[in-house]
């Protein structure tokens, strides 16, 4: 059996601010591309960008769209408008309070409704392979919190 040769693509970030608001330069092929965060005011923000919480979820929404047209791609399914929403459950009180527990979120829950050509069971096999190869699904799923997902499938 060949074996393939592991590649390694990284990426990284740079972050610098002062109290909660940070400005976060990616860095990468000679692009560099700028975002900041910010938290609610009960974390001391200001509320004037998204929080990292938030971004985490519009990474894992992003993450399974990107993911979703390579699968798609390969199963030779047509897709049309994809609409991915994440819900997190966050329980504060050990990032903020000093509880004892896990600062990570309780749950997600992701909700799909995709245009595509396929079949029930293509369908299923566009999810499942979906969510088994995003890497940011798969920081969540190994995280140990409750993930679940809702794919529907609508008709281009």
């Amino acid at each position: 059996m060949a074996t393939t040769k592991k590649q390694i693509v990284p990426f990284t970030v740079a972050g610098e601010g002062t109290g909660v608001l940070q400005r976060i330069t990616v860095g990468g092929d000679g692009t560099a591309h700028r975002f900041a965060t910010d938290t609610v005011p009960p974390f001391g923000g200001q509320d004037s960008e998204p929080s990292p919480l938030s971004l985490t979820l519009g990474a894992l929404t992003g993450c399974n769209q990107i993911t979703a047209q390579i699968v798609a791609k390969e199963l030779g399914v047509t897709l049309g408008e994809l609409r991915f929403d994440a819900t997190g459950d966050f329980d504060p009180s050990v990032m903020a309070g000093g509880a004892d527990g896990n600062a990570n979120f309780d749950a997600v829950r992701v909700s799909a409704t995709i245009a595509t050509d396929a079949d029930d069971a293509t369908f299923e096999r566009l999810k499942t392979e979906t969510e088994r190869r995003c890497p940011v699904t798969q920081l969540f799923v190994r995280s140990g919190l409750e993930f679940t997902s809702d794919w529907t499938n609508a008709a281009l």
